[in-house]
């Protein structure tokens, strides 16, 4: 009998969850459950794993991993806190519920951070799709560094036009089901070819300095990547994108160490056929995970400003505004690893941490710090301490980008990476990875 009660209480709350997370919990839509399932993991796991190991560079892997562990956990408890200042002020979306306690004043920022954070991850997928295709097409026979295809600019404007745009303009996201369930076996291909090469390269390189310190002074920016990859995940998903997020970000670490870049397939040497392999799967993944960042973007932007469904024209209008401009800053930045620091700390962080915590806070009777407020008032202390300092890191330390260059190891022969090894580390240190212990 009490487990049958815990059962109807664990599915209450997941229905509960997923009510307050809808835009318009009267209106579903067609989407099936397996097509809603493959898009929602397509959007957890594709968009930020690729920085994770990087963000294990940033943190120190000990600590990297503790700190993803606890992300991903505070982003269930920010959910719960979501469903818990629903009931409160008796209202059914995020949206609303921010409104309701903060005015307009409140869901116009919400609505901004709503709208920046997707449309920051989508020219982040035009960075990655720039990096990963040109050296793909690299590797084809009879085809050189000056080739059309090996530029960025051409690629990320070709993908734009053929596929990207199209997949884009769907105004049912149900139809983009099949395709997310393509690029979550790509990445479970990813995944697999970073392990292997972990194992088969990762004993060539030769570690950074403090390769396997406890902790840096980088980790808040490491959390804010971390925030990039977890943002509003309900808690069964939590688990399942938390093994592969941590099983990718240790084994991409334990390869390169403190070399590690933004993009981890800019670590990869360009002869290396397996991680040219994984890089025409993962920016095939990014091809088709685009779009549903896309779709939020467009929501955004027709909740605001429409308040009702676009019709046709005002969709395509829409939607080839926000691509143009996502395109046009991703042709002119190149660096990844920034780019995911800045939508981690503006964004993700003030979604996750910040306002589910308010919003239940100014809600609930009692003290700060005291009771049941207590957990909640130190997470939004956190993320207005990781904002604030995410910020002047970044000012202060900028963060190293290998723009497309090869790594060191790639074009050394193996008697002389060791000695190469010192005088490269003395340029990484300079900016990035100061250890604590």
């Amino acid at each position: 009998m009490e487990n049958n009660d815990r059962e109807k209480r664990v599915e209450q709350t997941d229905h509960d969850r997923d009510v307050l997370l809808q835009k318009d919990p009267d209106n579903r839509g067609t989407s099936s459950l397996s097509s809603a399932s493959f898009n929602f993991i397509n959007s957890i796991i594709g968009s930020g794993i690729i920085g994770l190991p990087y963000s294990m560079s940033q943190a120190g892997l000990p600590l990297g991993l503790l700190l993803l562990i606890l992300v991903a956990f505070i982003t269930d408890y920010s959910i719960i806190l979501l469903v818990r200042g629903g009931n409160l002020s008796g209202t059914q979306s995020y949206q609303t519920l921010v409104q309701s306690t903060f005015g307009l004043t409140g869901y116009f920022i919400l609505s901004g951070l709503q709208f920046m954070y997707p449309f920051i991850a989508m020219i982040s997928y035009n960075i990655i799709t720039g990096d990963t295709l040109t050296k793909v097409f690299m590797r084809i026979q009879g085809v050189g560094p000056e080739d059309i295809l090996t530029q960025r600019h051409f690629v990320i404007l070709m993908t734009t036009i053929l596929f990207t745009t199209p997949l884009s303009l769907y105004r049912d996201i149900a139809k983009l089901g099949k395709v997310s369930l393509l690029s979550m076996l790509l990445t479970a291909t990813i995944l697999i070819m970073v392990i292997v090469r972990a194992a088969t390269l990762g004993p060539q390189i030769p570690p950074s300095d403090d390769a396997w310190v406890f902790a840096r002074w980088n980790g808040v920016q490491a959390v804010a990547v971390m925030s990039f990859g977890e943002t509003l995940l309900v808690f069964q998903c939590v688990q399942r994108a938390l093994v592969v997020s941590a099983v990718f970000a240790a084994a991409g670490y334990a390869t390169f160490t403190g070399y590690t870049q933004g993009d981890i397939f800019e670590n990869y040497c360009r002869n290396d056929n397996l991680a040219t392999f994984g890089r025409f799967c993962y920016g095939v993944s990014i091809i088709t995970t685009f779009p549903l960042e896309c779709f939020v973007t467009r929501e955004v932007v027709s909740n605001i400003f429409f308040k009702e469904e676009l019709s046709n024209t005002a969709h395509i209008i829409v939607t080839m505004v926000i691509i143009s401009a996502g395109t046009v800053i991703s042709l002119c930045y190149d660096c990844l690893g920034i780019v995911l620091v800045l939508n981690g700390v503006l964004s993700a962080t003030p979604l996750i941490f910040i306002f589910p915590s308010a919003c239940f806070l100014k809600l609930s009777t009692g003290s700060w710090f005291r009771g049941e407020n207590l957990i909640p008032s130190i997470i939004l202390v956190a993320g207005v301490c990781i904002m604030i300092i995410g910020v002047i890191m970044m000012a202060l330390f900028p963060q190293d980008c290998s723009h497309g260059a090869e790594m060191f190891y790639c074009t050394v022969s193996n008697g002389s990476v060791l000695s190469t090894t010192s005088s490269f580390l003395k340029i990484m240190n300079a900016t990035q990875n100061i250890s604590l212990f």
